[in-house]
């Protein structure tokens, strides 16, 4: 008797859902095992917020343009899909902040913007006397008892005051999210800050024992290799090479699933086309309020239509070196949110990535969007330009327009961890195992946003699924 084939859907082509397809095509293959893949993407290309502009020499990222090297999970898939070849560093160079209108060097020895030495801290002009001497205070202040989640903002102000937060902390730990430090999830976003207040009391003298030292052999070095790591070629080559790697026919594209119901022990998923697919098991692998609107039969979904998601836009602006008559010797900057600039982050990409930029020419990528001012992302090209120009002339001296320009919009994009994020998620997963069993979700609206932390779930629903269609064969 022919054992039934039983199927997996992934809903979503973004890095999740790619890495998710990846691995169980390859774990079935490897295992001889009775399943098939198919993978459902509602637009006509895969890789989601993953998009490269190759032109004129130019390799310009829309979305992320790298990940972070010691997360290993996205080295390992490069490996795998063969493009670790074409992998490269970082330049590792001074960083700036914005704040009271002027630009100042990121004071060294801090990490994630807590200052672990005395030296810089002191001389820094970032902060005042006052400043200062609330954030040594650190030292001294008892380990807080909160045991329930809280804000970025309630926990930073407590141990290091106003101004190291917002001019400082912020402008680093909020862009990574485009969110509301005030709002942010401790739990959800820096967890290991919480844990090394509770193991060593003082966050600054834990951050201190906790971070590598530097090593001797890079402390001399005039070049050193930065922590982030992308793809010379772009990192939509990295979506490329995934891809290539699926089975033929197992992906959908251009196709929108509308919802996702329960039919005795399988799910019929129904797409726009009006078609109809059967699954023993799905993995979810779109943002929350998709999720929500495909699972708008199951109550508990509704909680994610609360779940806010940030508007931003990146612009990025290439010029003649001969334009940029006053430049600052350095990788980029992170903006305030006191300051009165519209940007909040811009990288001097020709010094991060030399590859990305033909010689004699500059390319600047700048941020636009964050909580309550998101209605710029929604203006025409030329007038975002226009406004990150008269941005950067506040602090450059740019006298040329762009002879190229890429502007991207991300709209309700950035989904937002705010305080309770990981009880919500708890709560739905916990009902889907009860009442949807089989099916799981994945993705950066779910446990984390950057490269990697898309790969890592990616891989854990992989387990899931194989524990769950094992359990399913044997019963």
């Amino acid at each position: 008797m022919l054992e039934k084939k039983q199927r997996v859907v992934i809903i979503g082509g973004g890095i999740t859902g790619l890495a998710t397809a990846y691995y169980l095509q390859k774990h079935a293959a490897e295992h001889n095992l009775p399943f098939e893949v198919k993978l459902i993407e509602a637009s006509h290309r895969l890789g989601g917020k993953i998009q490269t502009v190759v032109q004129d020499g130019y390799v310009i990222e829309r979305g992320p343009d790298s990940f972070l090297e010691r997360k290993q999970s996205a080295l390992r898939l490069a490996k795998e899909v063969g493009i670790d070849h074409l992998l490269v560093n970082n330049s590792a160079g001074q960083s700036f902040i914005l704040a009271n209108e002027r630009i100042y060097p990121m004071p060294g020895g801090s990490i994630m913007g807590i200052p672990t030495e005395v030296g810089p801290f002191i001389t820094t002009q970032l902060f005042s006397v006052t400043g200062k001497m609330r954030a040594a205070a650190d030292l001294l202040i008892p380990r807080s008892c909160m045991k329930e989640d809280q804000s970025l903002g309630h926990f930073f102000r407590r141990r290091l005051g106003d101004e190291v937060l917002e001019n400082l902390i912020e402008p680093l730990l909020s862009g990574i999210y485009a969110g509301d430090i005030d709002q942010l999830s401790l739990m959800s976003t820096f967890p290991q800050f919480y844990q090394v207040e509770q193991k060593y009391r003082s966050l600054i003298l834990g951050m201190r024992k906790t971070s590598p030292q530097k090593s001797k052999s890079t402390e001399g070095s005039s070049k050193k290799k930065g922590v982030f790591l992308t793809v010379e070629t772009g990192l939509q080559s990295f979506v490329e090479a995934i891809e290539s790697k699926l089975q033929p026919q197992s992906v959908i594209k251009g196709y929108r699933v509308e919802a996702v119901t329960k039919a005795g022990e399988e799910y019929e998923i129904e797409l726009n086309s009006r078609e109809r697919i059967m699954a023993d098991s799905v993995v979810v692998a779109v943002p929350h309020l998709t999720a929500s609107s495909i699972f708008s039969k199951y109550n508990y979904f509704s909680v994610f239509k609360d779940v806010p998601a940030t508007s931003v836009a990146t612009v990025a602006l290439a010029f003649p070196e001969k334009a940029i008559k006053k430049d600052i010797n350095g990788t980029g900057f992170v903006v305030s949110r006191n300051s009165d600039f519209s940007i909040t982050a811009c990288t001097w990409t020709h010094k991060k990535w030399p590859h990305s930029t033909p010689k004699g020419k500059v390319l600047l990528r700048c941020y636009v969007g964050r909580p309550g001012h998101e209605t710029i992302v929604d203006l025409s090209d030329d007038e975002i330009i226009n406004i990150v120009l008269d941005d950067l002339n506040k602090t450059m001296d740019i006298t040329e327009k762009p002879e190229l320009s890429v502007v991207t919009r991300w709209k309700d994009s950035m989904p937002q961890y705010t305080v309770g994020h990981q009880k919500r998620i708890d709560s739905v997963t916990e009902m889907m195992a009860e009442e949807l069993p089989g099916i799981f979700l994945a993705g950066s609206s779910y446990q984390g946003i950057g490269v990697p932390d898309c790969i890592d779930q990616a891989e854990a629903a992989v387990k899931k699924v194989l524990q769950y269609l094992q359990k399913a064969t044997v019963s």
